[in-house]
């Protein structure tokens, strides 16, 4: 992009890296956050995300006169949405300045907001540059994990993490700050510079993978059958020969797998994990797995000097591939805000927990509460089939009601149109649902309800459904 002269308040496209350019706007900086040295560059908050990032001045082109170009190169609906709100930002700045034009005639009008004040960066006073109901930079708590020029992190730096969330959708209305149809935040994410390393590429996987390299992070692949890393190869991922090999020569090595065996397998096998695990290495279980497995891999990683944190994942295959997932995290604290930017790449938000094995008990109750729920949904519609009344009608009254949840609508239309496409295997949510149990009578704590449905699921798995999705459980009922 060849450089352009642009003042604080301009609407901008900037790129970082190899990401396609994304909306945004010239903003000041707050006070106490320092330009990166040697670089000529703006702070740019970009629209639809309310991320902010320093942008080399020759990564930036102005809106206008590129928009038509930018919108023919970019198709994915986050960044039709970030396009959006510019057009709705520049409807509200022309409404400004015509109260402006109008100025004393207000009587009986709703005073709006000021319009923004172009300054150059220079300029001492920086306060007209935000509107009113905007939250001031400085404010934002995912901001101060996520500038790229940033060189301390706040003390509890864990908790912007998981409320991050929450306050753009107050703000802003957005639903998310990930997205993979749009390469996620065109670079907004600052990602870590430590080595990646990466175990595991199944339905889950795959997606927190490609997430991670569209983001930016150096990623070493391993999987058991080796074809999977192809892709990813040729995505710009490199290959690991052994997961030994890839937790010593990455700095944090994560592992999503199947169950528990394969869990310990990886990590106390042959050329497993553990060979690999020097002092400072850090190791991040995200496998669905019982607390037990987690206290034993924390003992192992951490007797070698390593570093460890639990972080199963909520979501499904689409989720992950679109990095909406939902991360629970427990273990060391200090890992987990190491992590920030891939866990900003692969989901929606995080959760710290607390000491390890808190994430996997609270995943398996997750995991409980929606293998059992939908359970419950597939004996709903073959009951409405069996008394003569209509599925798609029982869908459609459902999905007007307090259940209604895409969830819902997803799992059903698959239901009725024979889709069982796994977007979560059935045979892990019936693994989960026999570890809710088991951690159920470990707390004698009766879970009955939990142990119907893993009955259904169990008849599901008998009938050759094992690899289909979780909805397949419909027909255990049918059969």
């Amino acid at each position: 992009m060849a450089t352009v002269h642009l003042r604080i308040g301009d609407l901008v496209w900037g790129k970082l890296g190899r990401y396609p350019p994304w909306p945004g706007k010239v903003v000041s900086p707050p006070k106490d956050l320092k330009k990166p040295r040697g670089k000529k560059c703006h702070f740019v908050k970009f629209f639809g995300t309310e991320d902010h990032a320093w942008i080399k001045v020759e990564q930036l082109k102005p809106y206008h006169a590129h928009k038509e170009e930018m919108i023919k190169i970019n198709k994915g609906k986050r960044f039709q949405q970030a396009v959006d709100a510019v057009e709705d930002f520049l409807k509200k700045a022309k409404g400004k300045e015509q109260n402006l034009d109008g100025k004393g005639d207000s009587k009986g009008k709703k005073t709006p907001n000021k319009p923004l004040k172009i300054l150059e960066e220079d300029d001492e006073d920086l306060s007209a540059l935000k509107d009113p109901s905007e939250k001031p930079v400085k404010d934002d708590p995912h901001f101060h994990h996520f500038l790229l020029s940033q060189s301390e992190k706040p003390a509890s730096s864990m908790e912007p993490i998981s409320k991050r969330l929450k306050i753009i959708e107050e703000d802003t209305g957005s639903t998310s700050i990930q997205a993979a149809d749009s390469t996620a935040i065109n670079g907004s994410i600052t990602p870590t510079d430590k080595r990646i390393g990466f175990l595991g590429l199944g339905l889950m996987g795959s997606g927190i993978v490609s997430n991670l390299l569209k983001m930016g992070h150096v990623v070493t692949v391993w999987n058991r059958t080796a074809e999977k890393c192809d892709l990813f190869i040729q995505e710009g991922a490199r290959l690991g020969r052994t997961p030994a090999e890839v937790a010593s020569t990455c700095d944090i090595t994560f592992s999503c797998v199947s169950d528990p065996k394969a869990a310990r397998d990886l990590v106390l096998g042959p050329s497993g994990v553990l060979q690999g695990i020097r002092p400072g290495k850090c190791y991040i279980e995200m496998s669905t797995v019982d607390p037990e497995t987690i206290t034993e891999l924390s003992q192992v990683i951490t007797s070698r000097g390593g570093r460890f944190l639990e972080a199963p994942v909520a979501g499904s295959q689409q989720l992950s591939n679109d990095g909406m997932l939902v991360i629970l995290a427990a273990g060391d604290r200090t890992v987990y805000e190491d992590c920030s930017s891939c866990f900003q790449a692969m989901g929606k938000t995080s959760f710290f927990l607390g000491e390890a094995g808190n994430a996997a008990r609270m995943m398996l109750i997750l995991n409980m509460v929606q293998g059992s729920f939908m359970a419950t949904i597939a004996e709903g519609l073959t009951l409405a089939q069996a008394t003569g009344q209509s599925q798609q009608t029982f869908l459609d009254i459902l999905c007007q009601g307090q259940m209604a949840s895409t969830f819902v609508d997803q799992k059903c239309q698959n239901i009725l149109q024979g889709n069982f496409k796994p977007d979560y295997y059935l045979k892990h949510i019936q693994k989960d649902l026999r570890l809710a149990i088991s951690m159920g009578d470990m707390a004698n704590h009766p879970t009955p309800m939990a142990a119907a449905a893993n009955e259904v699921y169990k008849r599901a798995k008998a009938l050759d459904q094992s690899d289909n999705d979780i909805s397949a459980v419909y027909r255990a009922y049918i059969h």
